[in-house]
């Protein structure tokens, strides 16, 4: 049986991860609501409870934040990568090329047990921010800023970027942000993951699949359109009619519509909170301002709702990230999903490997090269 374009509607693999109700517009991780978990959950937390299926008791999170906190540094030979290519390379290319040279001196490579496997993601998912954040400054003519083991996953992230500890509110806009992208589904990035673990390849391996993937811009560029288009309507009066105009030439707005939702985006109304507190915050309402009339004509043109990227664009430019950081946020975010999904894999392995139809010529005998016109 042929599948659609896409592999729309296959169903690929079984977890026990994360649930998408497109219909309803719901999406849970192991049975909690991602309302439940943006509201009263923090990112360690949900980690912990991707990585082994339960909310962790307080001994048990204070444990992952002790490990995750003892592991941000980088192997000098990363910090070499990253001083070398700094203002060369883009923030998805020097992620992943970092991410696969972590694994050379990393002390549980060959090793795709549970438990090595656990380790690993630890250092990697405490090792993202730092490469993002270490990146940044460098290709700025400034030093890295070493973590702050003191300081929770997040708002480590905010000081190892802007080189102060963040406002209590943007900390935990940035928690929210990051637990609300930690899974969803056998997206492209995490079926790539899949697809490498099934080879038994390394979770080193996995994850710079996952992150190659993420860098096209029909899986994690969204975000990043959204805010070129903001920025380019610049006054709330004007983004109505941008809209209309742009619907009007059959344009896509960014940001709206989704492959799965058949309504709206979970995660959107709570990004849409966190924008709307953080422009009250800094001073900036008018990004949210804009949004809203954006998200409210376009609802009454054509009925369109917006998805996760569409708020998480304001929410990481109040946060003072620049516009090409918001896919490695993304990256950063979906990575404990990521490690989650190879855990899975390997736990239950089969090789991946689909069928294609052949639409090329039929069998044809062979025509030497002198008589071929």
């Amino acid at each position: 049986m042929f599948a659609k374009e896409g592999l729309e509607g296959v169903v690929a693999a079984r977890t026990g991860l994360s649930l998408i109700d497109g219909e309803k517009g719901r999406l849970s991780y192991r049975g909690y609501s991602i309302h439940e978990l943006a509201e009263h959950s923090s990112f360690e937390e949900v980690v912990h409870l991707l990585w082994y299926g339960e909310l962790p008791t307080r001994a048990q999170l204070d444990q992952t934040r002790r490990e995750l906190s003892s592991q941000r540094g980088l192997h000098a030979d990363a910090v070499e990568i990253l001083r070398r290519f700094a203002r060369d390379a883009s923030p998805m290319d020097m992620m992943r090329t970092v991410v696969s040279a972590l694994a050379i001196h990393d002390p549980d490579v060959h090793e795709s047990t549970r438990e090595s496997n656990l380790r690993k993601g630890i250092r990697l998912t405490a090792q993202l921010p730092t490469i993002v954040t270490a990146h940044e400054r460098l290709r700025k003519g400034k030093d890295p800023i070493p973590p702050d083991p003191g300081l929770d996953h997040c708002a480590n992230y905010l000081y190892m970027l802007h080189g102060r500890k963040p406002e209590a509110l943007s900390a935990r806009a940035l928690d929210v942000a990051m637990i609300l992208q930690m899974d969803h589904g056998l997206n492209a990035s995490t079926f790539a993951a899949r697809v490498t673990a099934g080879t038994l390849a390394d979770l080193h391996a996995a994850v710079t699949s996952a992150t190659g993937t993420l860098k096209g811009p029909l899986h994690g560029g969204a975000n990043h359109d959204v805010m070129v288009m903001l920025r380019t309507i610049g006054e709330v009066e004007k983004a109505a009619e941008f809209v209309r105009m742009e619907l009007l030439q059959k344009k896509k707005i960014p940001g709206f519509g989704h492959r799965v939702y058949r309504t709206m985006d979970p995660r959107a109304p709570i990004l849409r909170s966190l924008a709307e507190r953080l422009g009250k915050q800094t001073g900036q309402e008018k990004w949210f301002q804009i949004s809203f009339v954006i998200e409210k004509t376009c609802k009454e043109l054509k009925n369109l709702n917006p998805n996760v990227d569409f708020y998480a664009a304001s929410v990481y430019y109040l946060l003072g990230f620049e516009m090409d950081l918001f896919t490695p946020i993304f990256a950063c975010s979906r990575a404990p999903g990521w490690i989650a999904h190879v855990i899975e894999q390997h736990t239950d392995n089969r090789l991946i490997r689909p069928l294609e139809e052949y639409i090329g010529p039929p069998e044809r005998p062979y025509v030497p090269i002198d008589r071929r016109t």
